[in-house]
Parts: C-alpha cells; structure tokens; sequence
C-alpha cells in the first residue's frame, strides 16, 4: 500500500489515506470522512504515516483519466493558506469551480480545431468571386488558421465546404495554430508607447508595473498593445476587474481588439457548468485571455506570460468573508512564480501601490495626458453648501445647471453613494428611528418597494404606519437615497428622461446591456447612481457631474476613509468630459477647506498622497506597517471580547517583542446577523514576526475553541 495525503474541503489539515499503487499529485479522488464520501485532492504521495497503517482508510474512486491539478496551483493554495492563516483545505476548494467540487468524473473541454488550405489547396482555383460569401471563406483560409465557429461568421454554410475540402485533401487541420491578432485601429500617444514598451522589455521576467494613468488616460489601450505580444507568441493573459458590471463593456471592447481570441470570462454571474469548463480551458491552455473579477486569480493557467489588474486599488479586490485573500496581493505573488510581469492599473491607486512604486520595488509608469487629444479634464468646483438651503440634498445651483444641460442635449451624472429612498426613517415627536432587528444598522427606506431595508442582512418589513415608541403616525425621511434624488428630479425636470441606476435598479442579467443601449441612443437625460458608476465606466457624452453628499465618509474612524473618499471622487469626476465636450463637475460639500478636496480641485493624486503617507509614516500605518484582525462575533458582546481577551493572556508572553497588540473592542458594525461582534488588532513594523503572532493566535484560536463564538483572522485588514 502507498500512503497519500489528501487535501479535503474542512478546517483539518491534509488526512492520510491508501491506495494500491502511487497516485499523482493534483488528482481528484473520492474518501470517506467519518462515514460520507467527499471529493479529496492529492497533496502528497509516498508519505510514512504517524499512526497504525490498519487505522488508514482506502481511497475509494480516483479519477486518474482527467484533470490534474498542476504543481504551480498547489504552491499558490499553500501560500494562500499560510498567508492568511486559513485551512489549506478550505482554501483549495474555495479556488475550486462547483464542477470539480462534485463526486463524479470530468469531462475535459476539446481543444478548437484551426482549418487552413494546405499547399494543395493554396494550387487549387478560388471560388469565383460573384459567390461573395464562398470567395470569403476561400480567402480566410488562405490568409491563415481559423476555427469553424470563426468561418461560419463568414459563410453559415462552412461546415459543408470544410467537410468538401478536407474530402479533397486541401486543407490542414490541428489544434496549436495561433490566431491572427489584426493590427489595432488606435494609435498610442507618445507616453503609451513608452508605458507599452517598458513593459514588453520584461516580457520573459518578473516585473511589477504600476500604470498611474489620468481617468481617461487610454490605460485600456497600454494594456491592449501588451497583451498583444503576448497573445501573439502563443502566451496567456490574466486580465482581473474589480467588478462584473465593468465586463460587459471590456468585454465588447475586447471582442473588437482581438475578435478570434480564445477568451475564458470567470465571474460569479456566470453559468456554474460555464465557469467550470473555461477554468478547465484556461488550466489546459486553450482558453489565451482569462477575464474575471477577484476569484480569477486562482485560476490554474498553463503558460501565464502576463497579469493585468485594473482598478488596482479597489477594494472589491479584498473578500470580506471565509477565506480573506486580496487578489491584487496573491496577482502578484502569481507573476513572481510564473515569471511574468504584471501591469497594476490606477488613476488613484492604493497608498500601498504608490509608496512601492516609489520606493522602487515596483516601476512606475504615468499617463499624464488623456488619450482622446480633443478631450480635456474637467473643470471641478468645489460646491460650499453650508448656507444655501437644498432640496433633498439639492442645491439651487445644481438643479440650474441640471436643467440647463438637459436643454443643451448634454448628459448627465447625480453621484450619490447611498441607494434607496432615504438612510432612514425618524419619528418627529420622539426622534426614534428604525433599526434593523438584527444588526446595529439603521433601516433604509425604500418608498418604491414599501419597504424598509437593511443593507447589512438583507431583513425587509413593510414601512410601519405609526411610531413603534409613541404611536405617532407623522413619520419622515431623513437624508437622501438614490431613489429619493430621482423623484426629486422628475419633478423638477419632469420631461427630462431620467434612469437610476444602483444594485436595486441592475439586478438582472441585461440590465447593463439596455443601460448602455439607452445611453449610446441618447434616450437618457440625466443618470442618477451610486459607486457601481464611479469605475471604468466611459459614456462618450456625459459633460455634467454632480457628487451629493460627498463628507459623510470623512467622519469615519477608519484611518483610509480620506483615501477612499479621494479615490471614489477622482473616479466619478474622471467620467466627464471624455469626448469632445468639456466636462464639469460639482461636488456639494459642507467642508470646503478639506485637503482631500483641494487635491481634487487640481486633480493631483501625489498632492493628496504625499502628506497622507507622512501621517501614516508616524504612526506605522500601512504601508509603513502590517496590520492583522482577530475577530470574534457571539450572542453577546461580552462573551465575544472575553473570548479573545483570554486568549490574548494565554499568548502573551510568547509574543515577538515587535507585534503590538490592545485589548478587544466591538467593531464599527457591532451587531450583524443576531452576531455581537468584537475585534483585536496585532499590529508591527515587522511583517515575519506579524506572521508569527498570528500563527500563535491560530493554534489558540482552535484550542479554545467555544461552540457558541465563531472567529477568524483577517489578514492586512480592510474593514474596521
């Protein structure tokens, strides 16, 4: 018998089964554990077991004719799981698509078969040229290889004439051919060019870049002209967004620049069966472009020859649940593995970012000009609405400019991160508002719906008729939501065509594609959304923006809230004035003389960047520190802060003299879900001696373990 570890999906380490003969590493293979057949993965082999060999159960089933996981996939889940402290074997089946999750046989994606005429058929007389399709098809397959689904755009018949061909022995068909990459229709400026070719200069190497482009800078193209070369010599491209809704449009754009390109697209929006057969085709090569949001990065590729990350410092990159890797992180742990560099894509990128970029361990590169010539940055003006007296968070000079806009055939943007009708609903006689049952959130009013939300838990009740405190039926909204905004402006400007557009509002499949069908149709007058339209998005003819509400985020205890806020403003203003037009922007503001406003004003990210890296310079934040978060949630808050101050104790003389760490408190969200939450900070200049800290907090963690308290360790937390 030959002894294997296997990886299983729960918090044990790999389990020690047998088997008749050695089985290879990355397989799928089928175990019992305690009693229930589960799908295991083959870490190891050849192992001497630490307990009696008649205590070892047999391997059930091996699926030894399909997919192997590669060694370079098991490297990145142990690094993953040693980083952020997480179990292997949940970490493994975390990276893994639903389909090779399931106790039954794969079957493995066919490569495309690419048909060109061979010298035979290259001596044979063409198709006479009045059969306008049939001449076409000739001449494709003249011109080089290409699949039937590619000829059948030419000739809905060329199944028949591919079958007729083959029959006369004048065509070649295998499935390594290259496809043809067409030149591209865009010209690179003089800083394009520079960024593209730095880039290709370390095609073969690691290297990380850090493109630092102005909104409309053409980073799009710089990445385009990169993947190119590397698409052209027969490598693959990882290209990761921070969210779904910007797929669409890359996505047409994509098809455009590369119309033959084997393309894998991984998001959780798409099909479950889909999403496991372009992993498979992308683990087995014949997927070249992998395009997917955070979950992408775990995907197996067979010949990565480039990473792109756009929108690098976006903080849907960092998963808030289970296992809480950041993508951008792992991307580049990836490229140093495989040898290959990484372009990470920003108008404002992380603080992080930056501070490497200029301590050289990343290579910066800047587009400082936008990439249409005839297109000019908007002019900002920083709205101070401390005296004027607003309509449901509108000012009078807003609405103006509003309707003059809609009069002029302009369009335009109400940026407002908040859906719903209102934050909140507030009783005037005495001033108690609805909170959610469940967590420490208040409620949001959703008028359309009659309901009142919680953004947290998702709990919905019907808007209450009276007071629940003193019965009083005069009840009323307090602050503004998208939907609130909206009906505002349909009343002002009541032929003006006006569409929100918000998670509420895009919850289905299509709603992207009509979105943007409207907008390029002129059939929209007037945009009304939250953060879903900050990123990535370019409507040729919007030339108005207006930013409601834009403080809120500054009275936050979050040491990055000045950082986000800087980012979400410099990503929505960066959506005017793309085309021809000249965009402005206005951005409604109670603290004018703020510094994250002024750098706005001039559009500087190193203006805004400089003195925040100082600050947090002096108090060892990151980047200038690591940080980590042990938390805990229970029915009770004091159960939860007992629980990790106990544990505190128990380890804290075998603590690194270099980790700092307080006592628990409750996190800003204290109640989610009927959960009391609480939280520790380990805090050190020292990222090794964090890691070892945080490996005395797991093993404690699992030792003291309490049915009723569930915990886990966040690594280079985001959420506080």
């Amino acid at each position: 018998m030959i002894y294997h570890h296997i990886v299983l999906n729960t918090i044990l380490p790999p389990l020690t089964y047998s088997y008749h003969h050695a089985l290879p590493l990355g397989c799928r293979v089928v175990v019992k554990l305690r009693g229930k057949a589960q799908i295991g993965i083959v870490w190891a082999s050849g192992i001497l077991p630490d307990i009696a060999p008649e205590k070892i159960l047999p391997i059930q089933q091996v699926f030894e004719n399909e997919v192997r996981l590669p060694e370079t996939w098991r490297d990145l889940i142990a690094f993953a799981a040693r980083y952020y402290h997480y179990p292997i074997g949940q970490t493994a089946f975390t990276a893994l698509p639903s389909l090779l999750k399931e106790i039954k046989a794969v079957d493995l994606p066919t490569p495309p078969v690419f048909y060109a005429l061979n010298d035979v058929g290259k001596q044979q007389n063409p198709p006479a040229k009045h059969h306008a399709k049939k001449f076409a098809l000739w001449q494709s397959l003249l011109s080089g290889s290409h699949t039937l689904a590619e000829l059948k755009k030419i000739h809905p018949k060329a199944a028949d004439f591919i079958h007729e061909y083959q029959q006369n022995g004048w065509l070649d068909a295998n499935t390594h051919a290259l496809p043809s990459i067409p030149p591209s229709q865009h010209i690179l400026n003089d800083e394009q060019q520079a960024a593209s070719q730095a880039v290709q200069a370390h095609l073969f190497e690691y290297q990380a870049f850090l493109l630092h482009g102005i909104t409309g800078g053409g980073k799009t193209e710089v990445y385009f002209d990169i993947m190119a070369s590397v698409l052209a010599q027969g490598k693959q491209v990882l290209f990761l967004l921070p969210e779904i809704n910007l797929t669409p449009q890359l996505l047409q754009r994509i098809a455009a620049r590369f119309p033959d390109m084997p393309t894998a697209v991984l998001h959780s929006q798409t099909a479950s069966s889909q999403r496991g057969r372009d992993y498979l085709r992308a683990m087995l090569g014949q997927a070249k472009l992998i395009i997917g949001t955070r979950l992408s990065v775990f995907t197996p590729i067979a010949d990565l020859g480039l990473i792109v990350v756009d929108e690098e410092h976006d903080s849907s990159f960092k998963q808030d649940n289970d296992l809480r890797y950041h993508a951008r992180d792992l991307a580049v742990w990836r490229a140093r593995q495989a040898g290959c560099p990484i372009v990470l894509g920003s108008a404002t990128p992380s603080l992080e970012t930056w501070h490497k970029a200029h301590a050289g361990i990343f290579t910066l590169l800047t587009l400082s000009h936008r990439a249409n010539v005839a297109a000019r940055l908007p002019e900002i003006q920083i709205l101070d609405v401390r005296r004027l007296r607003l309509d449901n968070g509108l000012s009078p000079q807003v609405l103006q400019l509003l309707q003059n806009n809609v009069q002029q055939g302009g369009l335009s943007l109400v940026y407002l991160n908040r859906r719903g009708f209102a934050p909140a609903l507030f009783c005037g006689d005495c001033g108690h508002t609805f909170g959610c049952p469940h967590c420490s959130a208040k409620m949001v009013l959703h008028q359309r719906a009659g309901q009142l939300r919680c953004h947290h838990c998702d709990f919905r009740q019907p808007i209450p008729q009276s007071c629940a405190e003193c019965g009083n039926q005069d009840l009323t909204a307090i602050g503004q939501g998208t939907q609130r905004i909206e009906t505002t402006l349909q009343q002002y400007l009541p032929h003006a065509q006006i569409a929100r557009v918000d998670r509420d509002s895009t919850s289905h499949k299509n709603d992207w594609a009509e979105l943007y069908a409207r907008i390029e149709h002129r059939q929209i007058d007037i945009l009304i959304g939250t953060q879903m339209l900050a990123k990535g998005h370019d409507f040729a003819n919007l030339n108005l923006v207006v930013v409601l509400n834009a403080d809120g985020s500054l009275f936050s205890s979050d040491f990055r809230a000045p950082e986000r806020l800087f980012a979400e403003l410099m990503q929505v203003s960066g959506r005017a004035g793309r085309a021809e037009k000249a965009g402005k922007v206005v951005i409604q503001t109670q603290l004018p003389e703020h510094a994250v406003f002024q750098a706005i004003r001039q559009q500087d990210f190193a203006q805004f960047a400089t003195p925040e890296l100082a600050q947090r310079q002096q108090f060892a934040l990151p980047p200038f520190g690591f940080q980590a978060a042990v938390r805990a949630d229970a029915a009770k808050m004091q159960d939860a802060v007992d629980f990790l101050n106990e544990i505190r104790d128990v380890i804290a003389p075998l603590m690194p003299e270099s980790v700092f760490q307080l006592g628990a408190i409750p996190m800003l969200m204290a109640r989610l879900a009927e959960r009391e939450r609480a939280q520790i900070f380990i805090e050190s200049t020292d990222r090794v001696a964090l890691h070892r800290a945080l490996s005395l907090w797991q093993q404690s963690l699992f030792a003291h373990a309490q049915a009723h308290i569930r915990w886990h360790i966040d690594v280079d937390c985001q959420e506080m």
